[in-house]
């Protein structure tokens, strides 16, 4: 699935790509691109003040600033939170990337162009928020096309976890094709983005204990709220899924017990763990809690939200909570986020309170938590779908619909 990214229409005077290019097509390049008027929005333009990089020359207008896709507050011309391809006359590709293009935000470290990212592929200029790549079009891979078309590829890395039973990534992954053409009296910048990773989705399900797992919904809205309290305000209800979360939002999961009163028993978190399925046995699988504690092999911990006599439950021991960081499955071969839905799962059990035995997992040591002496069959429960999705700057209204646009 391909959408549009971004085009740019640049007036400027002539230009040539380099004839000491490869006619070789572009491997996979999605065809040709019309430009189209830019769209910038009030979102893209949200830029603090010490974080701008200039655009344009000194003096430039609105009109301007706007025609090479940038921003414009009245005073100064700046790039927004996105990515932005220009090219000049001398030959030159100008790649402006922003942290925000996508949400998780990019390391910018990550980046690379199909040249590598060795200079003169590398940055040249650089703050916390934006990197600049300005290279020739005879050089980092750039390849020829038909009708003075030089074309390139910038793309992101991203960090894989590897587990005994699958593979998960919670970072942002971005690919931009772009171009340069030069025609008459134009240059014309033309970006076209490779959709990442579609969005991941919850559903509950009862055992023999009649145990219930769900998703926290609620929203803080007063200054000084605790959003791992004001989780569990509300819930996501059947008409809700699928959830579609961000990659790293979190995900306030709880578990409960149904239909019971009775105050000296405790719900046993033994393990919690997500499938691409709804089918908890299969493969692949990410461990979330072992033995109710947090899978020391992730570089997110889930984090067990304590419930207690302040949360106001009548039977607070009949709960279990913890949150998560949003994540994407990878393919084990090829190391390719997959696009699919995540499930959450767990095994369950009641446990005895007595003076002696809280019921609480012991952290850290290789223990088995109190679910041993349950006095019940070991249940487990499952969640419904959970989307991820990578935020990320979609179509404008303006071009939707257009037919030069790949879906």
């Amino acid at each position: 699935c391909l959408k549009m990214k971004r085009m740019i229409l640049i007036p400027i005077t002539s230009g040539r790509c380099s004839q000491r290019l490869s006619k070789q097509p572009l491997p996979h390049f999605p065809g040709l691109l019309d430009p189209q008027q830019p769209v910038v929005t009030p979102h893209i333009c949200g830029v603090d003040d010490v974080d701008r990089v200039p655009c344009g020359e000194p003096g430039i207008d609105a009109a301007q600033c706007g025609a090479i896709n940038c921003c414009f507050d009245g005073q100064q011309c700046y790039y927004g939170r996105t990515v932005t391809v220009q090219c000049t006359i001398d030959g030159q590709f100008v790649l402006v990337v922003a942290r925000d293009t996508t949400l998780p935000r990019l390391s910018l470290d990550s980046i690379s162009l199909l040249g590598g990212s060795d200079a003169p592929c590398s940055a040249v200029d650089s703050n916390a928020d934006f990197a600049i790549y300005q290279f020739p079009v005879t050089a980092c891979g750039t390849r020829a096309m038909v009708g003075l078309r030089c074309s390139n590829k910038m793309s992101s890395s991203y960090e894989v976890g590897v587990g005994p039973l699958g593979a998960i990534t919670r970072d942002s992954h971005y690919e931009l094709y772009f171009q340069c053409r030069y025609a008459d009296a134009t240059v014309a910048a033309l970006a076209v983005q490779l959709a990442s990773n579609n969005p991941p989705m919850p559903v509950a399900a009862s055992g023999p204990l009649m145990v219930e797992l769900r998703l926290g919904s609620g929203q803080c809205v007063t200054k000084g709220c605790m959003q791992a309290q004001a989780a569990y305000t509300s819930y996501y209800g059947d008409a809700d899924y699928p959830v579609t979360k961000v990659l790293r939002e979190p995900v306030y999961v709880e578990v409960r017990i149904l239909g019971r009163t009775d105050p000296n028993i405790a719900l046993v978190l033994g393990r919690c763990w997500a499938t691409s399925s709804p089918d908890p046995f299969s493969i692949p699988q990410w461990e979330l809690l072992v033995d109710g504690c947090p899978y020391q092999h992730d570089s997110y911990l889930t984090t067990p939200i304590p419930v207690d006599g302040s949360s106001g439950l009548q039977f607070p021991s009949h709960y279990k909570r913890f949150v998560l960081k949003m994540f994407a499955f990878v393919d084990h071969a090829s190391m390719a986020p997959l696009q699919e839905k995540v499930f959450i799962h767990c095994s369950t059990s009641v446990c005895q309170l007595t003076a002696a035995d809280s019921c609480e997992p012991r952290c850290r040591r290789d223990v088995v938590a109190a679910g041993r002496k349950s006095s019940h069959q070991l249940t487990v429960v499952s969640s419904g779908e959970v989307i991820f999705t990578e935020k990320a700057e979609t179509v404008p209204p303006e071009l939707q619909g257009n037919p030069n646009l790949v879906e």
